[in-house]
């Protein structure tokens, strides 16, 4: 099971010096991927600073050699396919074939889209986030393009060039659990990053327990034996160690640290950081 950071791009994390630097001792701690959330400001506090992850991953993609990287996850619904198509692959370029392409429909709704004039329902948040990755997928493939959606259209001869990665940069999709549509979601692309919903604190992450419940749906869902990433999600700082041969056990093959905001001191995680992946 491979080892992942998913940080915020806010606070102490919102200035793209600093996580470039993170990730630089990320991978020299033995990491094998650092990811950065997207929110384009931090709910309700705007005194807050914010960096824009897509220009800090070019730093990071040159900065480092071996770590995979890559949003956590890009809310595809308030971005215009045909750039998010150029950016990926240009990255995907840059780092050497190294990004991995975490899609959502972000939240939260009414900070990060209805007060910037973006869709914000659920269902249409997730009815463009699928039309926009299927329009991305085919701008990826260099094909003529012959697009007439609900949201978007697009024709003409395809993108040029074409992915490092065969057959395409990896989709890992978001997807919060008791709920189904996102996980059959999922299944379709190449990866699933769960949460659960509901309890006192709104979401978390799985437990080993939910997690079997996640694995038991995802499980039932895929055909085929193509490669499929689960990643399991947690904080030593805030649940203490971690079993990670529980969730290895289950089909995870990820486990990715999450590096919440607000709590710990940014010191505290950072010694996380460069104390390496748990063992």
């Amino acid at each position: 099971m491979q080892t992942a950071l998913s940080v915020p791009n806010f606070g102490s994390y919102g200035d793209p010096a600093v996580l470039v630097e993170l990730a630089r001792e990320a991978e020299e701690a033995g990491w094998d991927g650092f990811f950065v959330w997207d929110h384009v400001r931090l709910f309700d506090d705007f005194s807050v600073p914010v960096v824009d992850p897509w220009v800090t991953f070019g730093a990071i993609a040159n900065a480092t050699g071996r770590i995979r990287l890559g949003p956590m996850v890009t809310p595809v619904a308030r971005r215009r396919p045909y750039k998010l198509a150029r950016e990926t692959v240009t990255l995907d370029h840059l780092s050497g074939g190294r990004l991995v392409f975490g899609v959502g429909l972000g939240e939260p709704p009414i900070v990060d889209f209805e007060w910037l004039g973006e869709a914000a329902g659920s269902r249409e948040r997730a009815d463009l986030l699928d039309e926009g990755l299927e329009v991305i997928t085919r701008m990826w493939s260099g094909e003529t393009l012959d697009h007439h959606g609900a949201a978007f259209t697009a024709r003409g001869p395809g993108f040029l060039p074409a992915p490092v990665q065969v057959p395409r940069i990896p989709i890992w999709v978001a997807a919060a659990w008791p709920n189904r549509r996102p996980l059959r979601r999922a299944v379709r692309w190449d990866g699933v990053v769960p949460i659960v919903v509901g309890g006192d604190l709104g979401s978390h992450e799985p437990s080993v327990d939910e997690f079997a419940e996640i694995m038991a749906y995802v499980t039932g869902q895929r055909s085929g034996d193509d490669r499929f990433d689960v990643i399991a999600m947690g904080s030593r700082l805030y649940y203490g160690e971690v079993d990670l041969d529980a969730y290895a056990g289950l089909g995870a093959t990820w486990w990715m640290e999450s590096i919440g905001y607000p709590g710990p001191s940014f010191d505290d995680w950072r010694d996380v950081i460069r104390s390496g992946p748990p063992r």
